[in-house]
């Protein structure tokens, strides 16, 4: 299903709409990453940090996995959160050359609007605790009267300028700007709650379409969101948060919310959790892999470099394997489950010598059959094997001297098909066959025993 959602070979691009402060750093560190996770903020620092290098500079999602070192998953997963609190808009476009992203990095929000919001306030008391939650506030929120036995003498524009008589550079103001401001709450689409049923319940007297502004339409859906509320439930709630003058605040919705949870649900405070987005819905029983599904899985969310160090029993690979690996994914846009294939079928069939022109042939042969996942892969490897040979034995041509013996050469554990049914028909897998097992099996059957 990821594979829909994002490749490592698709292009993206970065736009900084502002121009970010240590500030910002703070908040992100402090505020956002107990919501988001760790994996998520590096991703939002290091496209940050490339975005500040060059305007409309194009990468492609290797370079992510490179630095990141995180699979592919991990960073769909970490970008979605990081869209989903307010921190990044995604834009997408495909052409016959593959498809590109444009990633806009959002400023967080100011401390102040963060800690007003009752879903990000609530979600993150809930990550770090009442204690940690309070020292924020106290060095982030400054006293609302600290000025108290100041008096304010700061000098205005029209106090210190004046205008001049002499002919200055005139400016064109027919030039068009795109100026964007900051956000002031995260993206939350409150079009679902329905107001229609929660303003039936409500006279017009009790409370005046005028109190319903756009400001406490949103405050309202997110409390009931964040409650889990119904609009029944909320015409009390809106109710207890009237003021004497019919209007309806943010701070009196809050605590009449939060009191009605208190007295008709529960006294703990409500937890907000992330959801694991799937395409598909999730059974209740978790279906167990087999050795050959978990294989794939490793090779198609391993970056090949690391594929290449496991090949090697845990050693550090050369310079020039990794670049070739790199190489056929970011020149050939090839799959990185299709290049971890690649790399175990090469590197095992030839020694553990990373030849070059060989695994060439064979990638250009994959390419012209577009071959997309590590599975189809490792079937077409099974199905041209002899034809492989042929052209490894053809590149390896040289003088010999002196006849060495023959030995059988490695190769991969998923060369090997070990299919249950296979073994139970006694059909031959790929050539590969239990010859013993079989006769052994048959002789049974017929009543008879080995000699």
């Amino acid at each position: 299903m990821l594979y829909k959602e994002l490749h490592s070979t698709d292009t993206y691009m970065i736009r900084l709409p502002y121009s970010f402060s240590d500030y910002d750093r703070q908040l992100l560190t402090l505020f956002y990453q107990p919501i988001v996770g760790a994996e998520s903020i590096s991703l939002y620092l290091t496209l940050w940090a490339d975005g500040e290098m060059k305007d409309n500079e194009q990468w492609t999602h290797y370079h992510l996995l490179n630095v990141l070192g995180l699979s592919l998953g991990k960073i769909f997963q970490a970008r979605i959160a990081l869209e989903a609190i307010g921190l990044l808009r995604t834009w997408q476009k495909s052409t016959e050359e593959g498809r590109t992203f444009y990633y806009e990095l959002e400023a967080p929000l100011d401390a102040e609007s963060f800690l007003k919001d009752p879903l990000l306030s609530m979600f993150l008391l809930n990550k770090i605790g009442e204690n940690a939650y309070k020292q924020l506030r106290n060095r982030y929120i400054q006293k609302p009267n600290w000025h108290e036995e100041f008096t304010d003498v700061s000098r205005t524009f029209v106090d210190v300028f004046k205008p001049s008589t002499k002919t200055g550079t005139s400016i064109s103001t027919q030039e068009q700007f795109q100026s964007k401001k900051r956000n002031n709450s995260v993206p939350f689409y409150y079009e679902d709650f329905d107001f229609v049923l929660l303003q039936e319940g409500l006279s017009e007297q009790l409370v005046p379409k005028s109190a319903m502004t756009l400001e406490a339409r949103e405050i309202i859906a997110k409390l009931a969101f964040l409650y889990n509320l119904s609009p029944i439930e909320m015409q009390k709630v809106v109710i207890l948060a009237l003021d004497d003058d019919l209007n309806l605040s943010d701070a009196r919705l809050k605590k009449a919310c939060a009191e009605y949870y208190k007295l008709t649900v529960s006294r703990t405070a409500p937890v907000l959790q992330k959801i694991e987005l799937s395409e598909k819905p999730i059974q209740n029983v978790e279906k167990k892999l087999t050795k050959e599904e978990e294989l794939i899985q490793y090779l198609e969310t391993t970056a090949p470099a690391k594929v290449l160090k496991d090949i090697a029993n845990g050693k550090e690979p050369i310079l020039a394997d990794v670049q070739l690996a790199n190489y056929f994914v970011t020149h050939y846009k090839m799959p990185i489950g299709v290049v971890n294939v690649l790399l175990q079928y090469v590197l095992l069939r030839t020694d553990m010598k990373l030849t070059k022109n060989y695994a060439e042939k064979i990638a250009s042969h994959w390419m012209r059959k577009d071959i997309k996942t590590a599975k189809e892969a490792m079937e077409l490897a099974r199905n041209e094997h002899e034809q492989y040979m042929k052209w490894k034995n053809e590149g390896s041509k040289q003088k010999s001297y002196s006849k060495k013996p023959t030995r059988e050469e490695k190769v991969p554990d998923w060369f090997y098909k070990k299919d249950d049914e296979l073994k139970q028909s006694g059909k031959e897998t790929n050539g590969i066959q239990d010859i013993d097992a079989e006769r052994q099996k048959l002789l049974e059957e017929l009543g008879m025993k080995k000699r």
